[in-house]
């Protein structure tokens, strides 16, 4: 694995590090092929809205140079990059002299079965919700408690991603995914406004589909809009869309916009 700490090939974090005491920080994790990043200016766009939020004094001109060599080195798989707030003393404040830390690791991209893209995939119905907090809804902060949790949830290989609503019971997401439904031709993603990250392929998809004349919305969702949806998908930068075809008893089809939508991201994915 190639590790870089503060643009150099380090392996080694100090123990006061806050991203580790607190998850106080953010990360990206971005698809790299031949030495280019997917999305880049996307997932830059995400670190700049998280660390204005967080108040973390980052440098992002150099944090894209950083990633741009990276990529050039590492060639291909998966980019991780973890901005921290740096070192500090014990206690929540944040120090006042902040020196963000910059952690990048390059890791083999993930082998997915070509049967998710092509057939569609089963949703598993997790019980852990996602709490509502507008401060930190749609950002990719460290404390992902809830992920981990939720995907503990289930081992059933049947299952390649679960479904999690918020603590009102709205339909938000997939565990590492975004949702999007389909109904009388209109595109719908969940508001990402309470919790909920905003990812970059969604932003991506969103943004094709626009451009295509699909009439793309973001609006709540409840379980009762996804049962009676004509097409359910997700989507992450990792692999694209996976058409979603079943939740409990409930079965959706592949549909004709789940893959024109795919075609039109092709570019993106390796197939």
């Amino acid at each position: 694995m190639l590790v870089w700490i503060d643009g150099r090939p380090a392996a080694l974090l100090p123990v006061t590090d806050r991203g580790l005491a607190y998850g106080d920080g953010l990360f990206e994790t971005i698809a790299v092929r031949q030495g280019r990043m997917d999305l880049l200016d996307r997932h830059l766009q995400r670190l700049a809205d998280g660390v204005q939020r967080l108040g973390l004094p980052l440098d992002l001109a150099l944090v894209r140079a950083e990633l741009l060599a990276f990529a050039g080195e590492f060639g291909h798989g998966v980019a991780k990059l973890i901005v921290t707030r740096g070192d500090g003393l014990r206690g929540y404040a944040p120090p006042v002299d902040t020196h963000c830390r910059r952690i990048l690791s390059g890791s083999p991209a993930p082998t997915y079965p070509v049967r998710n893209r092509l057939d569609g995939i089963r949703l598993y119905p997790c019980a852990t919700r996602l709490a509502e907090q507008p401060l930190l809804a749609g950002l990719k902060h460290l404390n992902r408690l809830e992920q981990v949790l939720a995907r503990a949830e289930w081992q059933d290989p049947a299952y390649a991603e679960g479904l999690m609503c918020d603590s009102s019971g709205r339909v938000i997401e997939g565990v590492f995914s975004n949702l999007f439904v389909v109904r009388n031709g209109e595109l719908l993603t969940p508001s990402l406004a309470r919790c909920g990250v905003a990812g970059v392929m969604r932003a991506e998809v969103i943004a094709r589909a626009a451009a295509a004349g699909v009439t793309t919305r973001v609006g709540d969702l409840d379980r009762a809009a996804l049962l009676a949806a004509d097409e359910v998908f997700l989507c992450n930068s990792q692999y694209g869309i996976w058409p979603v075809v079943a939740l409990d008893s409930h079965g959706w089809p592949v549909g004709k916009l789940t893959r024109k939508l795919q075609g039109l991201l092709a570019d993106l994915v390796d197939v």
